[in-house]
């Protein structure tokens, strides 16, 4: 069965994910270093790891498979996801594929140079509705190809 992982710590679109999950029958499985609120539903699962160096990415990485999909803002965790089979958005709903993760990877360490070096002050644009509306059609349609990946 498909599952929804995010990686929760900083996650702007929990609430989103929700929603969408639920109107798709997908259990969703919120990961995170702490402070997450408990639900009721049964198809929401918590799961609090270590304050370990990446110790969410590497949950994420071990359990998500083939039609999973993966929600997270970290390309090194996307990276790892879509060579997993997962398919993978961002919070501002950016997919993250097999076409695009190179590259995605190339800019993330080309920005992580030019703030070593002063070049780049690396400010990261607002959150908007634009990128909430984004999401929310993204993860939608994610959910129906994971669903149709996953009918025999």
């Amino acid at each position: 069965m498909t599952s929804i992982y995010v990686d929760a710590d900083a996650c702007p679109v929990k609430q989103e994910i929700l929603r969408v999950a639920e109107r798709h029958d997908l259990p969703v499985t919120f990961v995170a270093n702490s402070g997450l609120r408990p639900s009721r539903d049964p198809m929401v699962r918590n799961v609090i790891v270590s304050n370990g160096f990446d110790a969410a990415d590497n949950w994420i990485a071990e359990h998500a498979t083939t039609g999973d999909i993966v929600i997270t803002a970290d390309v090194p965790l996307a990276v790892r996801c879509v060579a997993a089979g997962a398919l993978v958005t961002g919070p501002s709903g950016r997919v993250f594929d097999q076409t695009n993760i190179g590259m995605a990877s190339a800019m993330r360490d080309l920005g992580a140079h030019l703030r070593e070096t002063g070049e780049s002050k690396g400010y990261n644009a607002a959150f908007t509705q634009r990128d909430r509306s984004q999401f929310l059609e993204t993860l939608d349609r994610l959910c129906r190809k994971a669903k149709s990946m996953a009918q025999p």
